[in-house]
């Protein structure tokens, strides 16, 4: 399973379907679900941000990741990955991490938004105590809708933990993006760890930019790595709903060099050549 998500794969937030009393609609639920399936994605996020993290208070999000579970097992051709929204303290993340795992969800996406004011050792330990609970996707969620901005030092003790499998980077800041790299490279981790993004503002570049990371006297192309071959595809606004990865492999498997073009269109477009070009951080 997770040697499909190294590959890259579309995984769309998945939304929340309800009734004209806001109750929960269970049979566009269900249709949601097998859309998106039906439509190609390898993957589902639930109980994500798209779909409101609300569903706690109001007593869904059990009901609502059953749900979605038990519709993508009856329905997808090729059983796809199901990842959990986890969120809260860390009493409630662990709590909701034990039930992702025990519905059959592969892996939790960690949101540290409620832990605004915490030191980067509690945002650690925090982490550490979720991940002994399933496999973590990390999200750097942008500071504007409530996300903690973290730095280099952070991403880098959080690469370092074993269980972190992934990054969805959605900070809408080029550094910051950059900063979760750097973290990766610093940590030894790009063998393991695989980036999504979710940054609306910067999807295209995201998928076609190659980053070179610097580390002492090395130097490490992350375009050439799985593990570090950002990133891709669509963010979780109302327009896209959706975040995947692509490793060069796939993007030159769907879209050939010969098929790039020569010449820029804008003045932040990119000449492609045999060498790719390259974003450097010290």
């Amino acid at each position: 399973m997770f040697a499909a998500l190294r590959q890259g794969v579309v995984i769309p937030a998945h939304p929340l379907a309800l009734d004209r009393d806001r109750k929960l609609d269970r049979r566009r639920q269900r249709a949601l679900t097998r859309y998106y399936l039906d439509a190609g994605a390898r993957g589902l996020a639930v109980g994500v941000h798209t779909t409101q993290f609300a569903i706690r208070e109001a007593g869904l999000f059990e009901p609502v990741l059953e749900l979605a579970m038990r519709t993508a097992a009856d329905w997808a051709r090729e059983a796809p990955i199901m990842i959990a929204g986890l969120t809260g303290g860390t009493a409630q993340a662990v709590k909701e991490a034990r039930l992702a795992r025990a519905l059959g969800y592969h892996a939790g996406l960690l949101s540290l938004a409620a832990l605004k004011g915490a030191s980067g050792d509690e945002l650690i330990a925090h982490t550490q105590a979720v991940a002994r609970e399933i496999p973590l996707v990390g999200f750097y969620l942008q500071p504007a809708v409530g996300g903690l901005v973290l730095p280099v030092s952070f991403w880098r003790r959080f690469a370092a933990i074993e269980n972190v499998i992934a990054i969805k980077v959605a900070p809408f800041n080029r550094y910051r993006t950059l900063d979760v790299v750097r973290g990766i490279i610093e940590a030894d981790a790009a063998e393991r760890i695989t980036l999504y993004t979710g940054n609306d503002d910067h999807i295209v570049l995201d998928l076609v930019t190659p980053f070179t990371v610097s580390r002492t006297t090395a130097r490490t192309l992350c375009a050439s790595k799985a593990g570090c071959s950002v990133i891709g595809a669509c963010g979780s606004s109302a327009r896209s709903n959706c975040w995947s990865a692509f490793t060069p492999r796939s993007r030159q498997r769907k879209y050939p060099p010969s098929s790039w073009r020569s010449t820029p269109k804008s003045p932040t477009a990119t000449r492609r050549s045999s060498t790719p070009p390259m974003i450097s951080t010290a």
